[in-house]
């Protein structure tokens, strides 16, 4: 381990903060994966800011985790440092139509933010696993909804580590991605536009769609939500389920028979299973339809 790095990550963080060794099946919803060589959460955006500094200036590797809920990390683990932006930068406040969330803060509570406050707009989010300042990175949606569309504004750590807003035009959205995936920009913090409505009608609405949830998805197993983003014409589901895919197994790694867009653990899979699985199911639908299906997830280690 690098003697220095530790040093400085000890210096400017409470003990409490940082774990060496940190088993990433604790942190990811595939429940998978190996040791993160240093683990660490930060407080706020100065600690975040010193310690991104510091990271990009000694070239020391690094990866952001929101909730771990888009992501397959190594079963080898990852050589590098891995901030978490979660429950200690989740602050939430309210200001007429508005809703100001830290990046940790997960999607779920958001949406609950907006009901009890009579704010419409977020309701297809609610059951979306997530933090938002992932959410926002990835443009996350859900039936006919997307962040873009409620998004005002985006603050982030550029990769001087100064701090910069970025309105939603500047942010770029596009389907499954945005402005930041492509620039080192770390988000901290997220302005929501939305409109005032009914709490009932909100809180019905959003009842409406975890039901629909509960009955299509496989909520009772580990697993990362749709591996695949939909390609152009096509549901990644329908083309995996027809390329005879229901059920397939790799492993502990199941392609689910209730949604075959999603891959879940069964209770002993691994990372490997997982990425494996992945592959056979690209191969079987290019081999069968000739489309290439593109990873929603990232992978983070060497597989």
């Amino acid at each position: 381990m690098n003697q220095a790095l530790k040093e400085y990550i000890t210096s400017i963080l409470p003990a409490e903060n940082i774990r060496f060794g940190e088993p990433m099946s604790r942190h990811t919803s595939f429940q998978t994966g190996g040791e993160a060589e240093i683990f660490v959460e930060v407080d706020g955006e100065t600690q975040l800011s010193k310690l991104l500094s510091y990271l990009r200036k000694t070239e020391n590797p690094y990866f952001l985790l929101g909730n771990g809920t888009n992501l397959l990390v190594s079963d080898k683990g990852y050589d590098g440092v891995v901030i978490q932006i979660g429950k200690r930068m989740s602050r939430l406040a309210v200001q007429g139509e508005r809703i100001y969330a830290q990046a940790g803060a997960p999607l779920t509570q958001v949406a609950k933010t907006a009901c009890e406050n009579g704010l419409s707009g977020m309701e297809f989010a609610s059951g979306i696993p997530g933090s938002i300042g992932g959410a926002v990175v990835m443009n996350a949606g859900a039936y006919d909804g997307e962040m873009k569309q409620i998004v005002e504004s985006v603050t982030v750590l550029n990769g001087e580590g100064e701090e910069m807003e970025l309105d939603c035009d500047t942010m770029e959205f596009g389907y499954r991605s945005s402005v930041i995936r492509d620039r080192p920009f770390v988000v901290t913090e997220v302005v929501l536009k939305l409109q005032k409505g009914e709490p009932e009608s909100i809180r019905a609405k959003m009842e409406d769609f975890a039901k629909r949830r509960r009955e299509k998805q496989p909520l009772e197993y580990p697993s990362a939500g749709s591996v695949f983003k939909r390609p152009e014409g096509y549901f990644a589901g329908k083309l995996i389920m027809d390329s005879g895919l229901r059920g397939c197994r790799i492993g502990g790694a199941q392609v689910s028979e209730k949604h075959c867009g999603f891959i879940i653990n069964r209770g002993n899979a691994t990372s490997e299973d997982i990425a494996e699985l992945m592959e056979e199911i690209q191969e079987r639908v290019k081999e069968r339809f000739g489309v290439s299906l593109e990873p929603e997830i990232v992978k983070l280690g060497v597989f």
